[in-house]
């Protein structure tokens, strides 16, 4: 059966059992999966601490960006499910290590009552471009 998109899987860390593409590409756009701070193995980096698993999951974001020939500034937009405010503030500066600064992707944050993955505080997926630099017509 023919899909419109290609998987993206990354050369590591990404188990076989999952019945969900770690990204998919269709035409020149990337999705990325949401994901938590589950490592390869399925146990949580950062017990406890949303600033650790945000870059925790960031880190796997960036290698499944590497495996597509991307970076985080062909991002576009992020959605970040938490189940926790205390220490939301701080995964903004995580955000801003990651993105650079600015301009920063589009971006949703929803609060959840929780998660699939037991002790995880926070989920991200995100959407990127593969082509070219966007302008902006007046």
């Amino acid at each position: 059966m023919s899909r419109p998109f290609v998987p993206i899987t990354p050369s590591a860390g990404w188990h076989p059992r999952y019945t969900f593409s770690a990204a998919v590409r269709a035409g020149d756009f990337v999705f990325i999966s949401g994901m938590t701070a589950a490592d390869g193995n399925g146990q949580l980096i950062g017990e406890g601490d949303i600033v650790r698993q945000t870059e925790y999951i960031f880190e796997k974001m960036a290698r499944i960006l590497a495996d597509a020939g991307l970076t985080f500034a062909d991002i576009v937009e992020t959605t970040e499910y938490f189940t926790t405010l205390d220490g939301y503030a701080k995964t903004a500066d995580v955000r801003r290590r990651v993105f650079g600064g600015g301009p920063y992707p589009a971006a949703t944050g929803v609060m959840v009552a929780g998660l699939i993955r037991p002790g995880a505080l926070i989920e991200i997926k995100a959407t990127a471009v593969v082509s070219g630099t966007a302008t902006i017509q007046d």
